[in-house]
C-alpha cells in the first residue's frame, strides 16, 4: 500500500515523533515539515503545505512577541501554543497511519493533498478553519487544566486576544502571496476592504473558539457529553472545510 505521505512518510513521521517543549520548537518542527510537504508535490504547491507555511509564519511572529515580553502570562501563551500545535501534528500522524479517528475537520484538507484544482488560498483557509474552529477550544481546555487556571482568568484572556493582532499584522501580506496576478488586480481595486473583512473574520472565529472552550470546560467531567460535543464540533468544522475547498469557493477566491 502506497504511503499516505509518499516518499517523505518516514521523514515526516520522524519530525512528528517528538513533542515540542516550547514555541521555538514548534516553529522548528513547522519549518522541517514545510520542506517535506513541499517535496511531496515538487511541480506545484499543495494545500497542506500552503496551510503549514501560513501557520509557521504566524507562529514565528508569536515567538518574536513572546521573546520581546509582549504578553502578561507568557507561560500560558507558550503552553497554549504547544498544545495547539500538537493537535495539528497528531492529525498529520493519524492521517499518515490511516487511523480511523483522524478528525474529519482535518481529513477534508488532507484528502485534497494532490488535488491540483485547489487554489493555495483555499488550502490555507481550510487549514485555518480546522485548526481554529476545531483544535483551539480543546487546546485551551488542556492548557487550563495543566496550569490549574480557567476561562475566568482575565490576564490569560487578554493575552489570547493579543494574538489577534498577530493575524491582523501578517494576514494581509500572506493572503496576497497566495493570489494570482488577476486576483491581485481585483484586490487592489478593493483597497483595504478585504483586509478589514478578514480581520473581522479572524476576530470572530477566535472569539467563538474561546466561547466553545468555555462551554466544553463546563462539561469536561462528563466524558459522554464531551465526546458528543467533540463529534458535533468536528462535523461542523468539516462542513465548513468542504465548502472552503469546493469549486464554488474556488471561483470567488
Amino acid at each position: 500500500m502506497r504511503p499516505v505521505w509518499g516518499s517523505t512518510q518516514s521523514a515526516l513521521m520522524e519530525v512528528l515523533n517528538s513533542r515540542p517543549a516550547d514555541v521555538a520548537q514548534v516553529v522548528g518542527q513547522l519549518s522541517d515539515l514545510q520542506e517535506l510537504l513541499e517535496n511531496l508535490t515538487p511541480a506545484a504547491s499543495n494545500p497542506v503545505a500552503d496551510f503549514n507555511r501560513l501557520y509557521r509564519i504566524i507562529t514565528a511572529t508569536i515567538q518574536d512577541r513572546l521573546e520581546a515580553g509582549a504578553f502578561g502570562d507568557p507561560e500560558f501563551l507558550n503552553l497554549l501554543d504547544v498544545e495547539f500545535a500538537q493537535r495539528y501534528f497528531d492529525a498529520l500522524i493519524r492521517w499518515g497511519r490511516r487511523h480511523p479517528e483522524t478528525p474529519d475537520a482535518w481529513s477534508e484538507l488532507f484528502c485534497r493533498l494532490r488535488d491540483r484544482k485547489v487554489r493555495p488560498i483555499q488550502g490555507a483557509a481550510a487549514g485555518v478553519n480546522a485548526h481554529i474552529n476545531y483544535d483551539l477550544p480543546f487546546a485551551l481546555i488542556t492548557t487550563w487544566e495543566k496550569l490549574g487556571s480557567s476561562p475566568a482568568d482575565e490576564r490569560q484572556h487578554g493575552d489570547y486576544l493579543l494574538i489577534n493582532e498577530v493575524f491582523f499584522e501578517r494576514i494581509p501580506e500572506l493572503r496576497r502571496s497566495y493570489l494570482t496576478n488577476w486576483q491581485l488586480i481585483i484586490d487592489r481595486l478593493n483597497f483595504d476592504l478585504d483586509d478589514w473583512y478578514q480581520d473581522r473574520l479572524v476576530e470572530l472565529c477566535r472569539n467563538l473558539a474561546w466561547q466553545d472552550a468555555e462551554r466544553l470546560w463546563r462539561i469536561r467531567a462528563d466524558e459522554a457529553a464531551l465526546e458528543e460535543a467533540r463529534d458535533s464540533l468536528d462535523r461542523h468544522t468539516a462542513f465548513i472545510g468542504a465548502a472552503l475547498l469546493s469549486p464554488v469557493c474556488r471561483l470567488i477566491q
